[in-house]
């Protein structure tokens, strides 16, 4: 008989921790048992989820006493890092969604279809990587394999959804007219702002930063040219992202396609004469990856651009963690 799981969801309650367990009833996974935990706030109130009621319970540090085989942790970095050891401690397998163990040593940073190999048996904490850089290494890693990627320039083009409930609702105040806001420095309505997380010394943002990082750490390049500017844009749901790519190796346009449109998790939309290409709307609620607007750049001698536009809440997150727990499983 097949051995059952028991599973907690850590942040069950915010728009991640929701979209995870959306991922999770698509799923027939072999888990026997869920419980959810969030902050004081969240606690008591009751999830449905399987056609069953569930109630949060706040989490404490001995929430994983009664123990765990894994847990998705999505409640932010200051929790995971003060729970995620502690979870690990009592045998738990934990997947973190935050940016805590994202550039440790010895944690892996996983997108399943990319690096499921660097996940081994004795790794306690594996990281789940930013929204921005999941969407872009799955179509990378696929041209890195043929043509061996020398730069990447990212221009990303962020949904408000990355930011949360408050993100969200700035936007939305903004259709209505209401000034008052909560997550932005500036309105989002009728307005992109080159501002995604803090600035640094180095004029980069913190969301600038992760792209850069995390994908020398998932394309296991450690100093692969990339540079990035991260934007966020008054769209709902789905990042978009404009990626030029410099190879080592010459390539022919239409075998980059053949490699795109066959490789798991991506879906081509690439046929610009009759408008189709990935669009943000289109791409809300799926768990692929469209890539599409495919065209040599000229301006060097082995460079082509692409648009790549994903399900930031979705494969950006929620499913891209439930992909690592089936590889776990």
């Amino acid at each position: 008989m097949n051995k059952k799981y028991k599973l907690a969801i850590v942040g069950a309650t915010g728009v991640v921790g929701r979209t995870i367990l959306k991922v999770l009833e698509e799923e027939n996974l072999a888990i026997s048992e869920y419980k959810f935990f969030a902050s004081k706030k969240s606690a008591g109130s009751t999830i449905n989820f399987l056609n069953e009621e569930y109630v949060v319970n706040e989490l404490n540090t001995s929430s994983f006493d009664e123990g765990f085989d894994f847990a998705i942790f999505s409640a932010g970095g200051e929790t995971a890092l003060k729970y995620a050891p502690i979870a690990a401690s009592k045998g738990c397998r934990v997947i973190d969604n935050s940016s805590a163990f994202r550039m440790d040593f010895n944690v892996p940073l996983v997108v399943p279809e990319v690096n499921a190999n660097a996940i081994s048996a004795s790794d306690k904490i594996i990281a789940n990587p930013n929204c921005s850089t999941i969407q872009a290494v799955v179509p990378l890693k696929a041209l890195d394999d043929k043509f061996c990627i020398k730069r990447v320039v990212y221009t990303t083009y962020q949904a408000v959804s990355g930011a949360g409930r408050n993100g969200i609702l700035d936007l939305e105040n903004g259709r209505k007219g209401i000034s008052t806001l909560k997550k932005f420095p500036h309105p989002i309505y009728d307005n992109c702002l080159p501002h995604i997380d803090v600035f640094l010394d180095n004029g980069y943002t913190k969301e600038e930063e992760k792209m850069i990082n995390e994908t020398r750490k998932i394309l296991n390049k450690p100093s692969l040219a990339v540079t990035a500017t991260c934007v966020r844009v008054p769209v709902t749901n789905s990042h978009s992202e404009a990626i030029n790519v410099e190879f080592e190796k010459s390539f022919d346009i239409e075998y980059v396609k053949e490699i795109l449109s066959s490789t798991k998790g991506i879906i081509l939309q690439d046929d610009p004469l009759n408008n189709i290409y990935p669009l943000a709307t289109n791409a809300s609620g799926h768990n692929e990856i469209f890539v599409g607007r495919i065209r040599r750049d000229y301006s060097v001698k082995n460079g082509i651009n692409l648009w790549v536009v994903a399900d930031n809440i979705r494969k950006g997150a929620a499913t891209n963690a439930v992909q690592i727990l089936k590889h776990l499983l």
